[in-house]
C-alpha cells in the first residue's frame, strides 16, 4: 500500500490533514513517494507513521512563517537575482528540514520513501531511494526562479513537480497496489480560458500536469486500485494563490482536508464510494 503525495507549495498543507484522517482510520503505508513538498510530509511519515508525527506536521504548518522559508524584502531579492539568478536563498528551507526531518539516509528509514526532482544535465526525473534525506527532499522542493538548484554530486536538481507533479506510477512500479493520492486540490477544479498574462501560465502548467496525470493513470496495469482523496475545498477559489509568500489559511486547510478525507474513507468502507479500479 503506498502513499502518493504530490506538489503544490503552501497548498500542501491540505496534505497533513489526508495523512492525518488515513492513520485515524487504521490506514498505514508500506511505501511512501513525494514530489516537492509532498516530499516533505511524505518523509517526515516514512519516518514515523504516527499521531506523533501528525501533531508535528500540524503545528509546522500552523506555525509557519514567511521567513521560514523565503527572506529578504523586495531589494534584497532583487539583488538575489542579479547576482544568483533566483529570489531566495535556501538556507532557511534547509535550516527547517534539518529541524523537522531526522539525520538519516533515506534507505534507513522504516518505511519506504522516495522522492522525486528534476535533473538540469540530464533533463530527466531523478527518484532518490538512498542518500542523505534532508538533501533530497531540498532538491525535490527547489523551485524554479524561487530557489536555487540543489547540487548533488556532479548534478543540478530543480523541483520535482516539473517532471511528476502526482507520481502514482512510480508507486505502482515499485509494487504498490493501492494507492491513495494526495494532492492539493487542483486536479479537482474546473480549468477556465485565462484573464491575465500571469494566469496564463498557471493554465498552461495546470494543463501539462493534469495530462501527465491522466496519461499516467491510463497506463497503470490492471488490478491497481487507486483512492484520489479530496481535499474539501471551494472548488472556485484560485488555482494557486499568486502570493505564493503567503501562509494565511494553512489550519483551515488542514481540517477541511481530514473532514473530506474521513468522511470518503468511511463511505469507501460502507461501500458508498469505490477506487479507481484499473483494468
Amino acid at each position: 500500500m503506498a502513499f502518493v503525495l504530490g506538489g503544490g507549495g503552501v497548498l500542501g498543507a491540505s496534505e497533513v490533514g489526508m495523512l492525518a484522517a488515513l492513520l485515524d482510520a487504521g490506514v498505514r503505508p508500506d511505501l511512501v513517494v513525494g514530489t516537492s513538498v509532498g516530499a516533505i510530509n511524505g518523509a517526515a511519515i516514512a519516518a514515523e507513521p504516527s499521531a506523533t508525527t501528525i501533531g508535528q506536521l500540524t503545528r509546522l504548518w500552523s506555525g509557519l512563517g514567511v521567513s521560514d522559508v523565503f527572506t529578504g524584502g523586495p531589494a534584497k531579492r532583487v539583488a538575489t537575482v542579479m547576482r544568483h539568478g533566483h529570489l531566495h536563498s535556501n538556507l532557511p528551507l534547509r535550516a527547517l528540514l534539518r529541524s523537522h526531518l531526522p539525520d538519516t539516509s533515506i534507505e534507513e528509514l522504516p518505511v519506504r520513501f522516495q522522492c522525486v526532482a528534476a535533473s538540469i544535465e540530464r533533463a530527466a526525473a531523478h527518484w532518490f531511494d538512498r542518500g542523505p534525506l534532508v538533501e533530497a527532499v531540498l532538491a525535490s522542493c527547489a523551485v524554479p526562479a524561487l530557489l536555487p538548484p540543489v547540487r548533488i554530486g556532479d548534478e543540478h536538481f530543480i523541483d520535482g513537480g516539473i517532471v511528476d507533479s502526482n507520481p502514482v506510477g512510480r508507486a505502482v512500479e515499485l509494487g504498490a497496489r493501492t494507492v491513495y493520492v494526495l494532492h492539493v486540490g487542483r486536479i479537482e477544479r474546473p480549468l477556465r480560458p485565462p484573464r491575465w498574462p500571469w494566469e496564463a501560465g498557471l493554465v498552461a502548467f495546470e494543463i501539462a500536469r493534469r495530462r501527465g496525470f491522466t496519461e499516467a493513470m491510463a497506463r497503470l496495469p490492471a488490478g491497481v486500485a487507486v483512492h484520489v482523496l479530496p481535499v474539501g475545498e471551494d472548488r472556485s477559489a484560485p488555482l494557486v494563490p499568486l502570493r505564493y509568500r503567503s501562509t494565511g489559511g494553512l489550519v483551515r486547510r488542514i481540517r477541511q482536508a481530514e473532514q473530506a478525507t474521513a468522511a470518503y474513507l468511511e463511505d469507501a468502507a460502507a461501500g458508498r464510494v469505490r477506487p479507481v479500479d484499473v483494468g
